[in-house]
């Protein structure tokens, strides 16, 4: 009788064990998921469209900072690429130069195919050192080639910016 107590108690567990793993796998995933809103597909913690720089205001900005300085802005501008492996950053056209995005806590990531896209970005803008080594990792991620990569043997100063919520126009 003992033994079938002893059974029956370490199904249960199994099963609520089992139970548990697919409500934080859908959890997961639905966190994971972009949503819709408006006129706008949504990645990141919920943004809107309002107060959004252009990217010569923005490019303007980023002139006026100094290494080590941070601003909370939000802005638009258009695609220039994204990482291929799995969307965990995308380069913004500001002209001559490029901003650098990444995602906060890497909470979320881009389509890989939105190059050529205009996108609005909320979080901080800072200009920061980027070392060769990363730069040779971003240009692997990039895609480019072994010559390329090659090339890179100095430090640059990159305008970045880290954000926390992203929106991509919906095509009409």
């Amino acid at each position: 009788m003992k033994k079938i107590l002893y059974l029956s108690m370490i199904v249960a567990v199994l099963f609520a064990c089992k139970n548990n793993n697919e409500e934080n796998t859908e959890v997961a995933e639905n966190q994971n998921e972009m949503e819709t809103q408006d006129a706008y597909t949504s990645f990141g913690e919920k943004i809107n469209d309002e107060g959004v720089l252009s990217k010569d205001e923005m490019m303007e900005k980023y002139q006026g900072m100094k290494l080590g300085d941070t601003v909370d802005v939000k802005f638009t501008s258009e695609v220039n690429s994204v990482c291929q492996n799995k969307g965990c950053w995308m380069r913004l056209n500001m002209g001559d130069k490029e901003s650098f995005v990444r995602f906060k806590d890497y909470g979320f990531f881009m389509p890989k195919d939105i190059a050529g896209q205009d996108v609005i970005v909320a979080g901080k803008a800072f200009v920061e050192e980027t070392s060769v080594e990363d730069l040779k990792h971003f240009a692997e991620d990039a895609g480019k080639t072994q010559e390329e990569i090659d090339a890179i043997t100095e430090p640059e100063l990159s305008l970045s910016f880290l954000s926390h919520g992203v929106l991509i126009p919906e095509k009409q």
